[in-house]
């Protein structure tokens, strides 16, 4: 397998790639911040390898090449040569995406087609339908100042579903933002994490797969398994499982809704984080610290836009930061939300909030106190 280094684009959560840029230097790659997301160098296997360990991006992008066009004419000749066949299958659906900028060629639609029907022609593999629900490859075409950039989306499914979590609640966090907010935050896996308003588990399940040392991606496929240079072998050995680690440290979640408790209790089983995770239903106003060492609680409550009416959140927000300050000295508190006036309700003495962040249509930030 050809392992030159070509540019590989990992693709962020909006308002998250520097989080993402610390991820990737800390696994070996120098990244380079582009709006959404980070350009790293590297090889095929780099590719499996960011898929399967980075707990940040959404999507990883092979940049495999282009050219000049000035016309359709010229995209469709140069489309015909590219060499598509050493890496993109000859029985699996293709679907084209096209985006023009500052381009002679500047249909997206007229562009899709010509570099389609190049592939089909050059490979025999079928388009793939809207209607399509199976695996398929996606060669995305980048046409701007008449350059063509093709890149293939070696991941498939997004890489926030890590496998495990087949119960969600009714506004769940993504566990790629998650895990960069944990990040944020200062977590290395050393410090015992609480969540008081937990949902469906996910920044619990996040702090204790990263304790643990298991990789995000070790249960779930990837588009790459599907390319023609794909080795098997090479990848399992990526992914084999690490040493067990002894923690006498737990990752706690507390909701008062019961069903979200066996909700994340049923996705801690399946991530294999039982033993270092506890769930427990209750109200905010009953929380305890936990015995042991300071760590880090991290909350993403109802925000009124999200779920319905802010009015009672004042008040609810409140509650909650009264109880920290009485209950959790020496721990750090952070909330995502798009409401600052949700976050300083609560009273606590926030540093300046993290930047913009996309979630779900919203604008959300982190807001992080130091040690209280």
């Amino acid at each position: 397998m050809d392992n030159t280094p070509f540019e590989i684009f990992l693709v962020a959560t909006p308002g998250l790639e520097a989080p993402l840029a610390a991820e990737a230097k800390a696994l070996g790659w120098t990244g380079v911040i582009q709006p959404g997301g980070v350009t790293i160098m590297g090889g095929w296997t780099d590719v499996w390898r960011a898929n399967l360990m980075l707990r940040g991006a959404t999507r990883v992008l092979a940049r495999i090449g282009g050219f000049r066009a000035m016309h359709l004419a010229q995209l469709d000749k140069r489309a015909r040569k590219f060499p598509w066949a050493d890496l993109l299958p000859r029985d699996l659906p293709v679907r084209v995406e096209s985006i023009c900028r500052a381009s002679r060629i500047y249909h997206a639609g007229a562009a899709t087609q010509r570099i389609e029907r190049a592939i089909t022609e050059q490979l025999g593999a079928p388009l793939a339908t809207p209607e399509d629900r199976g695996p398929s490859i996606t060669v995305k075409a980048r046409i701007e100042d008449d350059l063509v950039t093709f890149s293939l989306d070696t991941t498939g499914e997004s890489l926030h579903k890590r496998g495990h979590k087949e119960a969600v609640a009714k506004a769940p966090m993504r566990e790629t933002m998650a895990a960069m907010f944990l990040a944020e935050m200062g977590f290395d896996g050393s410090q015992p994490v609480l969540d008081p308003m937990c949902g469906s588990g996910t920044f619990v399940l996040e702090a204790a797969e990263i304790a643990l040392g298991l990789l995000p991606g070790r249960s779930r496929g990837f588009a790459f398994q599907r390319f023609a240079n794909y080795d098997a072998a090479a990848f399992a050995t990526m992914n084999a499982a690490p040493a067990p680690r002894d923690l006498s440290l737990r990752f706690l979640g507390f909701d008062r809704d019961p069903g979200a408790i066996r909700m994340s209790e049923a996705n801690a089983a399946r991530a294999g984080v039982s033993a270092v995770t506890q769930f427990r239903a209750g109200q905010v106003t009953d929380l305890q610290r936990p015995d042991g060492p300071p760590g880090i609680v991290i909350v993403n409550p109802p925000y009124g836009t999200r779920i319905g009416n802010k009015g009672p959140l004042f008040g609810l927000h409140g509650q909650m930061g009264t109880v920290f300050r009485d209950r959790f000295q020496g721990w750090r508190i952070g909330i995502v939300t798009s409401e600052a006036g949700l976050a300083k309700a609560t009273a606590l003495p926030w540093k300046a909030p993290g930047p913009i962040v996309a979630h779900g249509g919203l604008k959300v930030r982190l807001w992080q106190t130091g040690p209280l």
